[in-house]
């Protein structure tokens, strides 16, 4: 079983190696708050992180497709591939030097964020070798954490690599109550952590609320086995993303939660809605809506 101390263990190689180097506080009164680079899909990797140093933000969860493919001065590509750009991202994820990670932690480290979890969502059409590379891409990248969006038939054939190479593997998940297969109930959640210790929990309070669950519930009863919230608002009854606020996501709520409890659960803004403003400007917004929940 791994404990809170060996868990901030792990967490701990997510911070910069060099202690000289400044590094961007986004703790708000002891409560983590951070960014999941999708939220900067419509930029490339160099300016989601410029972006994130810009809003204040010190805290990443990276998105693979912003660096999958080596071109990380390049906007990412969107989630449907041909049957070509599959072959390829194999191809490549099966042959990049892992120096290209260790790079881009680097880049990381002197823009004074912490690179805290690596989102690489193995599906059904990951090979085993592919499946192997995405924890020596975190090894790499200096972080004990995988989150994933996936699937329980798939997150099984994960166990052994998980237990191999000792990185945690955190299931996110969405609010597709219809495929049983789908990380949406807390049901889902449990049958993922009976199957490994290495397995934990990335909950999205927005697509728990859509899933008509109650977050604030959920997380004071499985907070030990939770490692990363994504933070965002929807409407209950698989409703739309929406501005925060103006959804029943208790985002509020949530966060107060952290602040009373001080639990090691860190907050990340994932910026989905469709907003007026650039995605920097909108997670600004978000990061902003924290502090003064938090303030």
């Amino acid at each position: 079983m791994i404990t809170r101390r060996d868990f901030g263990k792990l967490t701990l190689a997510g911070l910069p190696l060099a202690s000289a180097l400044a590094r961007v506080d986004s703790k708000i009164d002891g409560v983590q708050i951070g960014v999941q680079s999708y939220s900067f899909r419509d930029l490339s990797f160099d300016d989601a992180l410029k972006a994130m140093v810009a809003d204040g933000l010190g805290a990443c969860e990276l998105f693979a497709n912003h660096i999958e493919g080596g071109h990380p001065d390049q906007k990412p590509k969107g989630f449907r591939e041909t049957k070509e750009e599959r072959e390829e991202m194999r191809k490549w994820r099966t042959s990049v030097s892992l120096d290209y990670f260790k790079g881009i932690r680097k880049r990381f480290d002197e823009a004074g964020v912490q690179l805290y979890a690596y989102n690489y969502s193995f599906n059904d059409s990951y090979t085993d070798d592919e499946i192997e590379r995405g924890f020596e891409f975190a090894k790499a990248l200096g972080v004990g954490i995988l989150t994933a969006s996936t699937t329980i038939p798939v997150a099984k054939r994960v166990v052994p690599f998980a237990e191999k190479h000792k990185i945690l593997v955190a299931m996110h998940g969405h609010s597709n109550l219809k495929d049983p297969n789908e990380f949406a109930r807390p049901e889902s959640f449990a049958a993922a952590l009976a199957m490994s210790d290495r397995y934990r929990i990335n909950l999205d309070i927005g697509h728990f609320t859509a899933a008509n669950y109650d977050a604030v519930d959920y997380i004071t009863r499985n907070h030990e086995s939770i490692v990363l919230l994504h933070l965002k608002d929807r409407k209950k009854d698989e409703g739309p993303n929406t501005v925060w606020g103006e959804g029943d996501t208790p985002i509020k709520q949530v966060l107060l939660l952290l602040k009373e409890k001080q639990w090691p659960v860190p907050a990340y803004i994932e910026y989905e809605y469709k907003g007026a403003g650039t995605s920097q400007e909108e997670v600004k917004k978000c990061f902003d809506y924290c502090k003064q929940v938090l303030g």
